[in-house]
């Protein structure tokens, strides 16, 4: 069953009894509003792990001035059932006093350089700072062993691997794959801001990702391609940010390199913000 915790010492209490016992925590931080990619990640986490933590804490500091904190959705309720259908043990539920005790604007920040610079550190200034800032304190919250982030967030995910090697936190980063809706949409808490005559044209984002990837594999140099796919959904009603071909690392590859690459979309259609990849 799973057990709602909101007071810290109660669940690094926890958290010390499971260790005792030789178990090894796993832990996926969220924001909430879940859906089955999120509980992917409980289930992969399951896997490298004997008892899990999920939180589900919406963090105002990784929010731009025009986004969406406000508005972002509170379904806690409909959360904890989720979570515990993945197979969850503990949901950790902290409030912004004790997560931020001295206030948001004289919190202690945590800034990863370089690969929070480009793509989403461009067009969300500060945004990768309050990621890394709540992460660092969830980690020390909880203490895991491992932890689990989706791919869809691809940069995300490779910020959060160079903290942990920064700072040298003993905690295994795992990163889940990809969760979509039927048409190729990847599914993202933000998908319901999208309106009826929206949802069809989302699915365009993972068409185009098949074009970069298609359009490299066939020897086209990356500036005409990444062209074609900024006109192609903006034809369909995009205002895009990037549409771009990157080696893992986020570093821009030379024409015809060889080796792993990933296609990258940040693009709005109407009030909604969508990002999705590839990697190939």
């Amino acid at each position: 069953m799973l057990e709602t915790i909101t007071d810290l010492s109660v669940l690094r209490e926890r958290v010390r009894q499971w260790k005792r016992e030789g178990h090894r925590v796993g832990f996926v931080p969220t924001m909430g509003n879940l859906h089955a990619g999120h509980y992917s990640l409980v289930m992969l986490a399951r896997q490298y792990a004997d008892r899990v933590v999920s939180s589900v804490f919406v963090n105002p500091t990784q929010f731009g001035p025009n986004e969406d904190f406000t508005r972002y959705p509170r379904t806690v309720e409909t959360d904890k059932t989720g979570l515990e259908g993945a197979g969850c043990d503990v949901l950790w539920l902290p409030t912004v006093e004790s997560m931020y005790p001295f206030g948001v604007e004289l919190a202690s920040n945590v800034h990863v350089p370089g690969v929070s610079s480009v793509l989403e550190g461009e067009f969300r200034p500060g945004h990768f700072d309050g990621v890394c800032t709540v992460v660092s304190r969830l980690f020390n919250q909880v203490q895991p062993d491992v932890a689990a982030f989706g791919k869809k967030d691809y940069q995300q995910l490779a910020v959060v691997r160079q903290l942990v090697t920064d700072l040298a936190f003993p905690i295994e980063i795992i990163g889940g794959s990809i969760v979509r809706e039927a048409d190729g949409l990847a599914m993202s808490s933000r998908n319901q801001y999208l309106g009826a005559e929206e949802r069809p044209r989302a699915a365009e984002i993972h068409r185009t990702l098949l074009d970069l990837r298609d359009g490299w594999s066939a020897g086209r140099p990356r500036a005409e391609i990444e062209a074609a796919a900024s006109g192609r959904l903006a034809k369909a009603g995009f205002a895009v940010d990037y549409a771009t071909i990157r080696r893992p690392d986020l570093s821009e590859p030379a024409d015809g390199e060889k080796g792993a690459k990933v296609a990258l979309i940040a693009a709005r259609l109407g009030r909604t913000r969508l990002i999705d990849n590839l990697e190939f």
